[in-house]
């Protein structure tokens, strides 16, 4: 059951899988796609589901935000750019990481590949992540002078701690899914040849487990997480609004459009 061109949705005895297919931009997130994902998690409600895989396809998971969007209205007054990306960002937060983490049912990111900025966001809110044995992590915020997003600086320090938290943000040196899963950020790493039979095992596995007790316990688990990821995430999308404005974001996009070094000078 396809629902548009850069979301590939199946469904199985089950498990719904959706996997992000824009493999020229290693599955980067722009607002369609977004909204092609949302719609995918809506499927998600039906009685027929158990369990939600989301995975990307050609060997990488998601690169993080398309750039290329944001480029684009560097021409425009910086109102404008500033609003497309409090649009952007509410629309990831509201529609994509609220609903996976208010999902009564499990949610696994299946990591085959780059997991970087917005990306890597995506799989923090699911409820299991495992990846193959040749996955990156990286947070790639701070090379482009911009906040993070997509509830990252919510369920990262939850995760690895703050000071590893703020450490990956800061350093923004790409990590190895054997050094992400020593600091607690992934569950299992798998070889890369068993990683697809290995997800869709996984993924069948917990269809065929107590849905209603599997989605009550999620639900205990996040209990006292709800109101505050809201919140959290209207911050995020807030503060990241505001720093478009400044020279360094706009430096910082361009040197990555341009592959080159970002020159930053703190305003």
């Amino acid at each position: 059951m396809p629902t548009d061109l850069s979301i590939t949705v199946l469904e199985q005895k089950g498990l719904l899988s959706i996997s992000l297919n824009k493999p020229k931009k290693r599955n980067a997130l722009d607002k369609a796609m977004i909204e092609g994902l949302s719609n995918a998690l809506d499927k998600g409600q039906s009685p027929s589901v158990r369990c939600v895989l989301i995975t990307g396809q050609d060997g990488a998971f998601c690169a993080g935000a398309d750039l290329n969007e944001f480029y684009q209205l560097f021409d425009e007054e910086p109102d404008v750019l500033a609003a497309h990306i409090y649009d952007v960002a509410n629309l990831l937060h509201n529609n994509v990481i609220e609903k996976i983490f208010g999902l009564n049912k499990p949610v696994i990111a299946g990591i085959n590949g780059i997991a970087a900025g917005a990306g890597m966001s995506l799989s923090l809110a699911c409820d299991m992540r495992i990846c193959s044995q040749s996955s990156r992590f990286v947070m790639a915020y701070s090379q482009i002078g911009c906040t993070a997003d997509g509830g990252s600086t919510y369920f990262l320090p939850k995760l690895v701690g703050l000071a590893k938290a703020k450490e990956l943000y800061l350093m923004n040196s790409p990590i190895s899914a054997e050094y992400a899963q020593s600091i607690g950020l992934v569950n299992q790493v798998v070889p890369d040849s068993s990683f697809d039979r290995h997800s869709l095992e996984l993924g069948l596995r917990l269809a065929e487990s107590a849905t209603n007790a599997i989605g009550s316990t999620k639900a205990l688990f996040n209990q006292d997480f709800n109101n505050e990821l809201h919140d959290h995430l209207r911050r995020e999308a807030n503060v990241i609004s505001q720093v478009s404005r400044t020279k360094d974001f706009r430096n910082g996009v361009q040197s990555f459009i341009e592959k080159k070094k970002p020159w930053f000078q703190g305003n």
